[in-house]
């Protein structure tokens, strides 16, 4: 119960362990459910340009009235601007539709190995660091090749590579990786897109505890001490998947959630196809 909330990037920077993703979340409803996660304790809300609510994203924060540094924003390059003069550009149009002068988090959004521009993209994103732009840096949906060959290149390890992850999907050999080189591994699609929450044997450890099997799964990937950014736009259950600081899985539970994991268990795109 004592687990902090922040977690240290490689770079130096403190993230917030628990944010709000809004993939998905209507560009009309993502200034409320900002507003209303920020309210309830959230310090860090996770959207990408192509989930056409970075707008949203920024209204929201304006509304909390809770100042610049108190919350941890990150949002994520596209695919189709991959390459260097194009990840610049994309860049400033995500802050000017987000409202802000600086990005705490920028991800390139997945390898796209078809294109393979994603090396040009990083050392685009390598200079917006350097020039104070971007506080961190990091990836999504890459593979270990993937990550390999930006460290290799440039000498510059991505902070967080945020990836699919769930109990039924639980990407081990990933994480391993990720921390093996000092990359933070992100959970994304954490609920299994909701599928998780009628899993009898969540509920029943929810029950132990006195809690949904939404919270156990979000308590779950903490104990792994991953970084989790559940979606909702319902204001309770915005407010329920924050209310998971106060209770601790035993070894059984563990294993027991352990026991769901499996190899067909990923919901979304192959990254190694995808792009």
């Amino acid at each position: 119960m004592s687990q902090p909330r922040d977690i240290i990037l490689n770079d130096g920077h403190a993230m917030p362990r628990l944010g709000l993703g809004v993939w998905q979340t209507p560009p009309e409803a993502t200034a409320d459910a900002v507003a209303t996660a920020l309210a309830a304790g959230y310090r860090h809300i996770d959207t990408a340009a192509a989930y056409r609510n970075e707008a949203g994203v920024g209204e929201g924060i304006k509304r909390a009235e809770l100042g610049r540094e108190a919350v941890f924003v990150t949002t994520k390059l596209w695919n189709d601007f991959q390459g260097f003069d194009s990840t610049l550009h994309a860049f400033e149009g995500s802050l000017k539709r987000l409202g802000l002068d600086y990005l705490d988090l920028y991800l390139i959004h997945w390898p796209a190995p078809k294109q393979d521009r994603y090396l040009d993209s990083w050392r685009a994103m390598i200079r917006l660091r350097e020039e104070g732009r971007i506080r961190s840096i990091g990836v999504s949906n890459f593979a270990v090749q993937h990550l390999d060959r930006l460290i290799d290149a440039t000498g510059v390890t991505p902070t967080v590579n945020q990836i699919e992850l769930h109990p039924t999907f639980s990407q081990e050999t990933l994480r391993t990786e990720d921390y093996e080189r000092s990359v933070v591994t992100e959970s994304w699609s954490p609920l299994g897109q909701g599928a998780l929450l009628a899993n009898p044997t969540l509920a029943e450890i929810g029950r132990k505890h006195g809690k949904t099997a939404a919270q156990v799964v979000i308590r779950w990937h903490l104990t792994l001490d991953l970084v989790v950014i559940p979606k909702s736009v319902t204001p309770s259950r915005i407010v329920e998947n924050f209310d998971v600081w106060d209770f601790d899985l035993d070894a059984a539970d563990l294993a027991a959630i352990a026991a769901l994991d499996s190899p067909g268990g990923r919901m979304g795109p192959d990254p190694a196809a995808f792009g």
